[in-house]
């Protein structure tokens, strides 16, 4: 299936310059999705993990269906201040300025391996500080799973040794 015929191109947004790739024609089309779906669980399938990470938002999405597929369990990692356990925390540097990713300190039992998903992996700054708390909560990082990858940007230069697995690449 050709992926790329459901991602749509947007100019210009967020801001002048950046070319936008819109995953909600693939989101919205059944038959893409669930290939989408099927295809991320059966490439990362024989890493064999015992959970997978989700990164807030859309690795939320993808995530949670990858997790049922694999018949594991699943683990959000969010923005600052959405969990409401005792969370492990990691800071990391964006474009202008610094964010922070946090994940609940129980989520992972020590040496669990761990697939992290993501829509899209661009800079690898998000990517790259997801497997840093996975490691602060003990995980073994088994690889990551992405929609889309934008090679021209780098991002996988900036991630740990694991595999990586991306669907469609521009």
């Amino acid at each position: 299936m050709d992926l790329k015929s459901f991602i749509r191109d947007i100019p210009d947004f967020p801001k002048p310059g950046i070319l936008f790739r819109d995953i909600t024609p693939l989101l919205a089309d059944p038959e893409g999705l669930r290939y989408t779906l099927e295809e991320l669980a059966r490439r990362c399938g024989e890493l064999n993990v015992d959970r997978v990470v989700g990164i807030e938002s859309r690795g939320f999405i993808f995530g949670v269906s990858v997790a049922y597929l694999l018949k594991t369990g699943f683990v959000p990692v969010r923005k600052a201040g959405k969990l409401p356990a005792a969370v492990h925390a990691v800071e990391y540097d964006l474009e202008y300025g610094t964010d922070r990713l946090e994940m609940h300190e129980d989520a992972l039992q020590p040496g669990d391996r761990v697939l992290i998903v993501d829509d899209l992996l661009a800079t690898g700054g998000t990517a790259k500080a997801t497997a840093d708390l996975i490691q602060k909560g003990g995980g073994e990082l088994a690889g990551f799973g992405f929609i889309v990858e934008l090679s021209g940007l780098k991002g996988r230069s900036k991630l740990p040794d694991a595999p990586i697995v991306s669907l469609i690449e521009y």
